[in-house]
């Protein structure tokens, strides 16, 4: 379906490092990349560099007395804990600045792509930093991205943005920054805040006219309910809201291999979701769509494979899952990592679902998460909770 894909890479964005025991470490997009490039991914792409975001760019979203402050811990590498710098989730490095610039700034150039039509579809996967708040840093996110991303895409005269956010956690940077703009839609499937962080993301949370939308999955939830849930709710919002652009946040965080949260989806799961969204950016937004990477923290198993199929379907060339990682980057993983690296690009699943047009369960808690959130949002789309 992709006319054109580009993606947004520069070495130097692998300097946002938070440390050797950090778990949002820099060698998973450098794995990701890698092998990409390895099995020719790379090859059915326009590779772009970027230049960081400018203060001024960086202010559509943060305040500037932020941004002045984490200069200030860029340059010495002290803590600021008023901006939530130097804290376990976010300690303070030198360079946070520059490294955090040039993600926002790798966002920025796939809008700018996209928009102006250099690009049908963009990617960032060093991107999709969604925890970060216009005034402080939270959750391993210095600067928001795609929130970045989206309000340079108002700015240009965008009247409709659709932001799906299908990280394990709740996308709650991006929602706090356009939770009272009718302009965007911001969609996030994550797990309960009751047993994950960031305690935030129910579907209580609405916004304007329902333009705040949270799918709050219980913990254990693999691949069928999980696209049982988004199919039951991100279609029909996205073909009522009509976006001119989708943005989506591809945190793979909600593997069953990850170690810091409980939804046991496989890369297989994950690999259809990405199927939907792109099918979804063609059928509601013109094949308008900007990408980002997120959370994920199974360095070796699982991110390198999850978004090397992002960046393979984003480019309109899907990967066979059975397809074998190459001995050239296996070898590259044991090198970097000392770890075993996986053998091909599947977890051996084949996820189906049930549409919940064939009716619900009340005693399903899938479903009854999934009934929450029609029930809270769907009325305010004009449309009928009631499968």
């Amino acid at each position: 379906m992709s006319r054109s894909a580009r993606v947004i890479w520069d070495d130097a964005l692998t300097s946002y490092n938070f440390g050797p025991s950090h778990p949002l470490h820099p060698v998973r997009v450098e794995l990701t990349m890698a092998l990409a490039r390895d099995l020719g991914v790379l090859d059915k792409v326009e590779m772009s560099g970027c230049d960081p975001a400018s203060d001024d760019e960086l202010a559509m979203v943060h305040h500037r007395s932020y941004i002045e402050a984490v200069k200030g811990v860029s340059a010495t590498g002290r803590p600021d804990l008023s901006a939530g710098l130097g804290t376990t989730d976010n300690p303070a490095f030198a360079g946070v600045h520059e490294a955090s610039a040039l993600i926002s700034g790798a966002s920025l150039a796939a809008a700018r792509a996209v928009w102006e039509g250099a690009a049908e579809h963009a990617i960032n996967v060093a991107g999709g930093l969604h925890h970060a708040m216009p005034a402080t840093a939270s959750g391993f996110c210095v600067y928001n991205d795609p929130a970045l991303a989206i309000a340079w895409l108002l700015r240009q005269g965008v009247s409709r943005v659709a932001y799906v956010d299908v990280d394990v956690h709740h996308g709650d940077g991006v929602q706090a920054v356009f939770y009272d703009d009718p302009r965007v839609l911001t969609i996030s499937l994550h797990e309960s805040p009751r047993t994950l962080f960031p305690g935030t993301g129910f579907p209580e949370e609405t916004g304007a006219d329902g333009t705040a939308v949270n799918v709050a999955l219980p913990a254990g939830c693999g691949d069928s309910g999980w696209l049982r849930a988004f199919h039951s709710v991100v279609p029909p919002l996205l073909r009522e809201f009509r976006p001119e652009i989708l943005v989506t946040q591809h945190g793979c965080d909600s593997h069953a291999l990850d170690p810091l949260a409980n939804l046991m989806l496989s890369v297989d799961g994950q690999r259809a979701a990405y199927a939907a969204l792109h099918r979804l950016a063609h059928e509601t937004a013109g094949g308008r769509w900007i990408a980002t990477g997120g959370g994920g923290y199974e360095l070796v198993q699982v991110v390198p494979r999850a978004w090397t199929h992002l960046i393979a379907e984003v480019a309109g060339h899907p990967i066979d899952p059975a397809t074998p990682t190459g001995q050239g980057w296996r070898q590259f993983v044991r090198q970097r990592t000392g770890e075993t690296p996986p053998l091909t690009m599947t977890d051996g699943r084949n996820p189906e679902f049930r549409d919940l047009s064939g009716g619900y369960d009340p005693a399903d808690p899938i479903d009854r998460a999934v009934m929450a959130t029609r029930n809270a949002v769907f009325p305010l789309h004009g449309l009928d909770p009631l499968p």
